[in-house]
């Protein structure tokens, strides 16, 4: 378990200016604003296409010629507050009861091992926490690779920037610490996905990437709205009932034509259900809680760096920690150089009698908590141990649910081909049969499916008629993720 005490040179820098950067495939926005007494002050803003690929091209090279646009622009600001994209984020959810928060740490680290598809060591984990009841949280976990946050740290380094902040987009426009984002489904177009974030319960319930949902062919953008729209009812499907209850808002940021257009679909689909739908064009006047600059423009990197500015703690915060003294010095003194051997024997010294000293009282304070929680601690020990005797025995893939999912997608919505009956058995064979208003659409249906990952030995059983027709087919299917 990683301490929470580091030695530390002075106080966290108050920023009083900030460069706020948002990096959407090849596209990178930004904005550099001051904040002067209860003011913000925009200072330049500016949008320009990247020739190279920031997430394939090497660091150096993409971060000198972000400082070539940023040169071009006028910008002199170093501190940064970026936006890391959506699509990066690997995401898992936790139900946590009241624990101390030592209990706590531990109880998130095991959701972790058990959520996410990767080693948790291996990325940089946030959360954020909504209320379910009285005495129960709802835990949305996000991580990113460490290994793509360093990539992002040496194309900032490169480019003569310091990161202040590494945050979500989607999370700068619609913040969940805002009183208004309660039982908000938000959506941000991007220009090659949609974002969508559920804020519910004081914190963020949902957060996905809808890659594909965005087609941009010669600078024109297509927007599959049905797409969206049928994403989002699985998405609402998986909340919690006691968040999904609350959420009736749908707030859309993005492109006039494009935003507009999405928010047409999903008037027809969630209004009759009680939503309702916004197109946000524009802050409100107390937005960021200080006056704002006449004609601010609504964007990403305009969000990102007032809430910088106020400042305003991200939802889901992924810089990397700054590294503590120690280290520091083992860095500086790497070199073994002989004209240095004095200071830092001296110094050794010295860290290592506070260390003791230090070393002392935490034994007392530790020991002294102890005594006020061991008590707690074996009851906890005590599930934990429950929790893995019996979990062999419980299942959470929901593996008729997930084929069921798979179906239905395949399916196409007009209707003209539909299931009366479906067979799912043990051994993950599949049989269906249903009714098709041609053979066309049929062997439409059949291909899409054959295409889904996890599904193999498709084939007919039977068919009847011509036009309508009835059909029964068979499958395998492998247990591969509907997500």
């Amino acid at each position: 378990m990683k301490s929470d005490f580091q030695f530390k040179f002075g106080k966290t820098k108050k920023l009083t200016a900030v460069l706020g950067l948002v990096l959407d495939g090849s596209k990178l926005d930004g904005v550099v604003l001051k904040r002067t007494n209860g003011a913000l002050q925009l200072l330049q803003s500016f949008s320009v296409t990247l020739s190279l690929d920031p997430l394939t091209a090497a660091p150096e090279l993409v971060g000198r010629e972000i400082r070539n646009q940023l040169d071009a622009a006028g910008v002199r600001e170093r501190d940064c507050a970026v936006a890391v994209p959506l699509k990066w984020a690997l995401t898992a959810h936790a139900e946590l009861p009241p624990l101390p928060d030592a209990d706590t740490a531990s109880l998130l680290q095991l959701e972790a091992e058990r959520g996410f598809p990767c080693d948790p060591a291996t990325l940089r984990i946030s959360d954020s926490r909504s209320v379910l009841t009285a005495d129960k949280k709802n835990v949305l976990l996000a991580g990113i690779p460490t290994t793509q946050l360093a990539a992002l740290e040496q194309i900032l380094i490169a480019a003569k920037l310091k990161p202040a902040s590494f945050a979500l987009a989607i999370s700068a426009l619609q913040s969940p610490a805002d009183e208004t984002s309660n039982g908000v489904l938000a959506f941000a177009i991007g220009e090659n996905q949609v974002s969508l974030q559920i804020t519910a319960g004081g914190g963020v319930a949902a957060l996905r990437a809808f890659e594909g949902a965005v087609e941009n062919e010669n600078g024109r953008r297509t927007l599959h709205a049905d797409v969206v729209a049928r994403e989002t009812r699985i998405t609402l499907g998986q909340l919690p009932a006691e968040l999904r209850a609350t959420v009736k808002r749908i707030r859309i940021f993005g492109a006039r034509e494009v935003a507009t257009q999405l928010a047409d679909e999903l008037e027809l689909r969630f209004e009759p259900q009680g939503f309702s739908v916004e197109v946000v064009t524009a802050y409100a006047p107390d937005e960021f809680g200080v006056t704002l600059p006449v004609g601010a423009t609504l964007s990403a990197a305009f969000s990102l760096a007032a809430r910088a500015l106020i400042p305003q703690k991200p939802a889901f915060e992924f810089l990397p920690p700054k590294p503590t003294l120690l280290e520091l010095l083992a860095k500086r003194y790497s070199s073994g150089r002989l004209r240095t051997a004095g200071s830092i024997v001296a110094v050794v010294v010295l860290l290592i009698g506070g260390l003791f000293l230090f070393q002392q009282f935490q034994l007392w304070r530790l020991n002294s908590q102890w005594s006020k929680m061991s008590a707690r601690v074996g009851e906890l020990e005590k599930i934990q141990d429950n929790i893995r005797q019996y979990r062999p025995w419980y299942d959470d893939t929901f593996h008729s649910l997930t084929i069921l999912h798979q179906l239905t997608l395949a399916f196409p919505e007009t209707g003209v081909v539909t299931a009366k009956t479906i067979d799912i058995r043990e051994d993950g064979s599949v049989s269906c049969s249903g009714n098709a208003q041609d053979n066309p659409s049929l062997l439409a249906m059949q291909a899409k499916l054959n295409r889904t990952p996890g599904v193999s030995d498709l084939h007919l059983t039977q068919v009847r008629g011509k036009a309508p027709m009835q059909f029964t087919f068979e499958f395998k299917y492998g247990g591969a993720n509907a997500n």
